[in-house]
């Protein structure tokens, strides 16, 4: 029952005996509910827009391209890389002088003077020998290797390739390949320090050995 009719009702009650009542008219004004206040549309720079103050992720940069094949080595380096491997994984100490006396240049083998070079191999090995100086070399050049610096005085190709290559880039299958040639706790220094300071072999583009160091 609405409004109108509980009204009327309530008037006839209140009407004396024998009174006739009057119609009384009376109008429904409906009632519009105010429109709803509306915040202003937020501008384009107050937008709450999840990580929209983050500096944005860089895109992968462009990491250089591991090769692993001789054979796609000149031939000149091929030859440099196949004299050493063979002397290293022959244990042949005899071997590997006959190869760097053989070299265009001494390559540098310290970054400091040093006497006569294979010398200087045994007694940088642990095992006062020289063996183990040249299972590292055989591991390095069994190791995937860059060309780098092409076209430029500067080019070379690199063993291993972790020497040039972003330390912070591995993926797994380059961890455990690295992991090969040097321990954990090799790798956490160097993560520190930022850059490769294990062995690494460089040969140039005429098959010149330039060097087999490690350090910084």
């Amino acid at each position: 029952m609405n409004r109108t009719m509980i009204a009327a009702l309530v008037s006839v009650c209140l009407l004396p005996a024998g009174a006739t009542a009057k119609t009384i008219e009376i109008e429904t004004i409906p009632v519009i509910p105010a429109p709803e206040t509306q915040s202003p549309a937020p501008a384009a720079g107050d937008l709450d827009v999840p990580g929209a103050d983050e500096t944005a992720v860089a895109a992968p940069q462009d990491l250089p391209q591991v090769l692993y094949s001789p054979a796609m080595l000149p031939k000149a380096v091929a030859r440099m890389h196949a004299q050493l491997r063979e002397a290293a994984v022959n244990g042949d100490l005899n071997r590997l002088r006959m190869v760097l006396e053989s070299n265009e240049m001494p390559p540098t083998l310290s970054f400091g003077e040093i006497g006569d070079p294979i010398d200087f191999i045994r007694q940088s090995s642990g095992d006062g020998e020289g063996y183990e100086i040249l299972a590292i070399l055989a591991d390095v050049l069994d190791a995937g290797f860059l060309h780098v610096d092409v076209g430029t005085p500067q080019e070379m190709f690199i063993w291993p390739y972790f020497a040039r290559y972003p330390l912070q880039g591995l993926t797994p299958d380059q961890k455990v390949e690295m992991f090969r040639i040097i321990t954990a706790g090799d790798f956490a220094e160097m993560q520190d320090f930022g850059a490769w300071t294990f062995y690494r072999l460089g040969i140039g583009p005429d098959g010149t050995l330039h060097y087999f160091v490690a350090g910084d």
